[in-house]
């Protein structure tokens, strides 16, 4: 099966981003044959005109189906897309807009819900990271929900000392904020105020923030604790990666983070409530110093979480797309990861 990714091309550090160029790797290793088609542009506009553009790419380029990712990389994919199926994996703010405070969407953001609305009836399959996402999905007979998958030899627990490599302190217990401070989803001030609270000079805060996805692994396997205080999030791959490292972990109760750490002991979802957080971030530390590890790689593995394991269920998904079957064929180990078609609850 040929398949071309379109998304967007927009990262100054990246022709495509890790975690979908991730993806598309461990559907090659499925069999799949995959290129890519970033996009360069900005807003509607320029995704429109991508899809102008990808229409003619397509005269001599024949492919069994395209996956875009992202609902403007969607717009270019249906636009482009001729008779090709179109796959549509939904991301996050692209169904539920941008979020600037606690249950508060900028209203501007809402026209990506409008398009993503509207784009459903076009496309042939559509993805969703996590159900938080689903709910934005109206065309049930045509969703499914299936979190990115975590490379588990990039991503796995390591007992080399990272923290002389990356400039760290040795004599300090590292509390880890890996997103850009200045993105106001990501919540920054929430974990500053929970470190500053525990009055602990032994505790720092690091934001080594960029960082290249080479080196989060060795941030995961060197720091005590990792916090996403993110106000929303689809499926975050950050705190997927930090289990299979089998980093302690707190993170708000977004997303799908809460089904991801399951009762992991040194993991915690908390409130939005910095002294809610605090308290969790304590428990944390506390387990790091007492136990160090969780056991957070078993859990990526109890739930199919691996890369692997979900591009098999993609490629069932992409079967479904071309007619080749009626439902997908792998079964899923657990209900919340369950591929879902119309009529499965």
């Amino acid at each position: 099966m040929k398949v071309l990714f379109v998304c967007s091309g927009n990262s100054k550090n990246f022709e495509v981003v890790p975690f979908i160029k991730e993806q598309g790797d461990s559907l090659v290793r499925r069999g799949i044959e995959v290129d890519y088609y970033p996009i360069v542009g900005k807003g509607l506009p320029g995704y429109l005109k991508a899809g102008l553009q990808l229409r003619k790419h397509l005269q001599n380029k024949k492919y069994d189906l395209i996956h875009a990712h992202f609902t403007l990389s969607g717009w270019s994919a249906v636009l482009g897309a001729r008779n090709t199926p179109v796959v549509l994996s939904l991301m996050g703010s692209d169904a539920y807009g941008e979020y600037i405070g606690v249950n508060k969407v900028k209203f501007s953001s809402r026209y990506f819900t409008l398009l993503t609305y509207l784009i459903q009836p076009l496309t042939t399959i559509l993805i969703s990271k996590s159900s938080n996402i689903e709910k934005y999905v109206y065309l049930k007979d045509k969703s499914y929900i299936v979190p990115n998958g975590i490379n588990k030899e990039k991503f796995k627990p390591s007992a080399e000392d990272y923290r002389a490599e990356l400039g760290l302190p040795q004599d300090k217990k590292l509390v880890l904020f890996l997103g850009n401070k200045t993105n106001v989803r990501k919540n920054y001030p929430l974990a500053k105020q929970a470190v500053d609270s525990l009055d602990r000079p032994d505790v720092e805060l690091i934001n080594p923030f960029p960082v290249t996805h080479d080196q989060i692994p060795k941030y995961l396997n060197a720091v005590d604790v990792l916090v996403v205080p993110s106000l929303m999030e689809g499926s975050p791959n950050v705190i997927k990666e930090a289990m299979a490292c089998n980093c302690p972990i707190v993170s708000t109760d977004m997303g799908d983070a809460k089904w991801v750490l399951g009762d992991t002991s040194g993991c915690y979802t908390s409130s939005f409530d910095p002294q809610d957080f605090a308290e969790k971030l304590k428990k944390s530390l506390n387990f790091a110093e007492n136990h160090g590890r969780t056991n957070g790689s078993q859990r990526i593995k109890d739930l199919g979480l691996d890369a692997d394991t979900v591009a098999n269920r993609i490629v069932d998904i992409y079967k479904v797309a071309v007619n080749q079957i009626d439902t997908p064929v792998s079964p899923a180990p657990f209900a919340p990861l369950e591929v879902q078609h119309v009529g499965i609850t």
